[in-house]
């Protein structure tokens, strides 16, 4: 099972981009275009990052009817990304309009990790625990054909259970211990995320927002890959 950790460039510029992943010197690490930046840039910045030697993971949560998002599916795929998603909410037959037309992996967003099971309650009226339908949505994205799901780090040992441990486990909400949580509600540190069984770890600010990005994105992929 494939393992590492996946730096969200959540900016808005190319030149903001380029000038963060030159911190890196020769380093190619995998990093994650979210709408922020592809909104902002288009798909030349994927391009761009393809050609510099990046794995890709295009962060942009499809949900619509299934043949719009198949046929966004299908452009996305012309990009080359490595990874790239909907959102399950969407239903197993969106989800397998995707999967028809994906080149890369797909992988399905179950409940953000900025969701509290008060906020599935009171606002999306969601009676059901979180976890329960975190698996739930695991559970449909397989069968829609997907490769995997984004999920809190504290999910991740009961999708796997219930879905397979060659099923991914991507998971954001990653801080280094001592960092702010921000908007995130399901945080854990690099360490906790490899005990707990994620795949891939998404890290953002405590990378991205550090006075040492290359520091921090070294001590990330220690905690993480051990």
């Amino acid at each position: 099972m494939p393992k590492d950790v996946i730096i969200a460039c959540d900016f808005s510029s190319e030149d903001e981009t380029m000038n963060f992943l030159e911190k890196f010197g020769d380093e190619r690490p995998y990093v994650k275009i979210g709408m922020e930046l592809f909104y902002g840039t288009g798909p030349d910045m994927v391009r761009k990052l393809k050609a510099r030697g990046h794995s890709v993971f295009l962060d942009l949560k499809l949900h619509d009817i299934p043949n719009t998002v198949g046929r966004a599916m299908a452009v996305i795929s012309t990009l080359g990304v490595d990874m790239c998603n909907v959102h399950a909410a969407g239903a197993k037959a969106m989800m397998s309009a995707a999967a028809a037309e994906a080149k890369g992996l797909v992988i399905g967003v179950t409940q953000l990790t900025s969701t509290s099971e008060k906020v599935m309650r009171e606002e999306i009226l969601i009676e059901k625990p979180l976890k329960e339908t975190v698996i739930q949505y695991a559970l449909n994205c397989k069968e829609a054909g997907l490769k995997g799901v984004v999920c809190s780090p504290l999910e991740a040992e009961e999708v796997h259970r219930a879905c397979g441990y060659d099923f991914l486990t991507v998971t954001p909400g990653i801080r280094l211990e001592g960092d702010a949580k921000g908007d995130q509600k399901r945080v854990t540190t690099p360490a906790m995320a490899r005990e707990l069984g994620s795949d891939y770890i998404v890290v953002g600010r405590s990378i991205t927002a550090a006075a040492d990005p290359l520091a921090a994105y070294e001590r990330c992929r220690k905690e993480f890959l051990g």
